[in-house]
């Protein structure tokens, strides 16, 4: 009952947003030219010109899969090779003096840095995209699950080791359900940082996907379809998210369920 009173409660904040969104554009479309502002009649148009017809070479749906199978790959390599690296640094300390020194000339360059580069070794392929997400959500993952290990408290390790446990199984039994709520928040990070790359990745050499959508656009001065573009990376961030949360609730069912 709880979980469905949340559920009809971000139903309600949803449609009002929506509502106050189309009275605030309505308003302001009277004030600012629609090549500044788009009124929502404009953007249900753009929304069914690109779903039907098509825009920047494609459908909605097409670079929306686009989109997504770039974000997917590239957090999926990020978090297969960042979360257990954080997780040995975090349980070896020996391990961490030799990495953290290479991390950190890692971590401060940002991710679209990385596009000039990526684009010299990989071109303007997909392989580039990749990469440069790749790096956006590898360093929030390591961060997140190295502190995970490190804040578990000390005495839990310990009495593992009496018990026996050590090794690969101290790492398995202990050190990741222990760091497991740290290592979550950590993919959630670097999810947000894949989408947020991703569109200023396709910006530069997209055949298609929503950042193409979003330059096209731009250049063809249409802010309906600029507002359509943005509304779809959102709502495919937000339905991502979602799947990471059940994810976590599946992975942790010691935690309250969220709603």
């Amino acid at each position: 009952m709880r979980r469905s009173r949340r559920r009809i409660l971000v139903g309600c904040c949803t449609a009002l947003a929506i509502a106050a969104f189309w009275t605030v554009s309505t308003f302001f479309t009277s004030l600012i030219s629609p090549g500044r502002f788009p009124s929502p009649p404009q953007v249900w148009e753009a929304a069914r010109q690109i779903a039907v017809e098509g825009y920047a070479d494609a459908t909605l749906w097409q670079h929306a899969l686009q989109s997504l199978r770039l974000v997917a790959m590239g957090f999926l390599f990020a978090v297969v090779v960042g979360a257990p690296l954080g997780i040995i640094m975090g349980a070896n300390r020996r391990f961490d003096a030799f990495i953290t020194p290479v991390f950190s000339l890692i971590r401060p360059i940002p991710p679209l840095a990385w596009i000039p580069l990526a684009i010299l070794w990989l071109g303007l392929g997909d392989g580039a995209k990749i990469m440069v997400i790749f790096f956006a959500a590898f360093v929030p993952a390591v961060i997140n699950s190295h502190a995970g290990v490190r804040s578990m408290e000390p005495h839990l390790v310990e009495a593992s080791r009496v018990l026996g446990a050590r090794g690969f199984t101290s790492i398995r039994e202990v050190l990741i359900p222990g760091a497991m709520p740290m290592i979550f928040t950590g993919l959630r990070l670097s999810l947000q940082a894949s989408w947020t790359t991703l569109v200023a990745a396709e910006l530069v050499g997209a055949l298609a996907g929503l950042g193409r959508v979003l330059n096209v656009a731009q250049q063809d001065i249409y802010p309906a379809m600029i507002v359509v573009a943005m509304a779809a990376v959102a709502a495919l961030g937000w339905a991502t998210t979602r799947l990471l949360d059940v994810i976590e609730d599946r992975a942790m069912p010691w935690l309250p369920v969220r709603a």
